[in-house]
């Protein structure tokens, strides 16, 4: 029986336009709620992207990669860097390796430097929709941060990742969101350890979990739900070998039409 659905986004839920089919999910949102099965959109996003794409309803938002929990429109769970390990981190990225193209992620606000490129700010807005432009990174206004997104270009900072990885072993965990999108997270502050916080106020087992995923932030998700897609537009070939079954792809709805044949058909 399942219980509960979590749905990554990009690349899984929403097609190449970013949209996804408004009329056939609140068909199916309704079934689900009705027979009391949770609907669960887990992302790296922040929550006001999310917000944007579903309205406020009643459903839980995993946002940034896990840190940070909505149920409807109220924050219900987070978890934050310590403030002085995160600064560490900013500092080692935006003075060390002179990145300034970086994305600095708190519970009321994502924050990016005011002196960067147009391209990157216009990135940023479209992802975040609580965004603030700053200064400086030394001087991060008051918040509980619990992300850095950052994309990585090869030719200027060719393994920026893994001497980030090495010198911050204890502190931090690296996260892909596809090609070189680099998300900085807390250690064990994943999507899937989300989830389980979840299941477990639930006092619901992984075996009523479905999980949808495309991407290497999805891996610990869809090990952890017994009823785990891969979409078949993935192209991250280990996830293939972690999910139990395959989904068609995000252009052709593949969430939607596997939670109606796999779920609603047996209500």
């Amino acid at each position: 029986m399942i219980s509960a659905i979590a749905v990554d986004m990009d690349g899984t839920f929403l097609d190449s336009n970013k949209q996804f089919d408004e009329t056939r999910f609140e068909r199916i949102f309704k079934k689900l709620r009705e027979n009391h099965i949770q609907f669960i959109a887990a992302s790296g996003n922040q929550y006001a992207k999310l917000k944007s794409i579903f309205g406020v309803r009643d459903m839980f938002f995993i946002s940034e990669n896990g840190a940070v929990i909505y149920k409807g429109d109220q924050l219900y769970n987070y978890r934050s860097f310590n403030r002085k390990e995160f600064q560490n981190v900013v500092d080692y990225l935006n003075i060390d390796h002179n990145m300034k193209e970086l994305i600095v992620c708190g519970i009321k606000s994502a924050y990016i430097l005011k002196n960067t490129s147009d391209t990157f700010k216009e990135d940023a807005y479209f992802y975040y929709h609580q965004l603030e432009e700053i200064d400086s990174l030394q001087d991060l206004p008051q918040d509980d941060y619990v992300k850095i997104a950052f994309n990585i270009n090869r030719k200027t900072h060719p393994h920026v990742d893994e001497a980030l990885n090495e010198t911050f072993k204890d502190t931090i965990q690296l996260v892909s969101s596809g090609h070189d999108s680099i998300d900085v997270i807390m250690p064990n502050m994943t999507k899937g350890q989300a989830l389980t916080r979840l299941l477990n106020e639930w006092e619901m087992s992984s075996d009523e979990l479905m999980a949808f995923g495309d991407a290497n932030n999805d891996k610990d998700m869809l090990e952890l739900a017994k009823h785990s897609y891969v979409m078949a537009n993935s192209s991250d070939a280990s996830l293939f070998e972690i999910a139990n079954s395959v989904a068609p792809s995000n252009d052709e709805q593949g969430v939607l039409t596997t939670i109606e044949e796999k779920v609603l058909k047996h209500l």
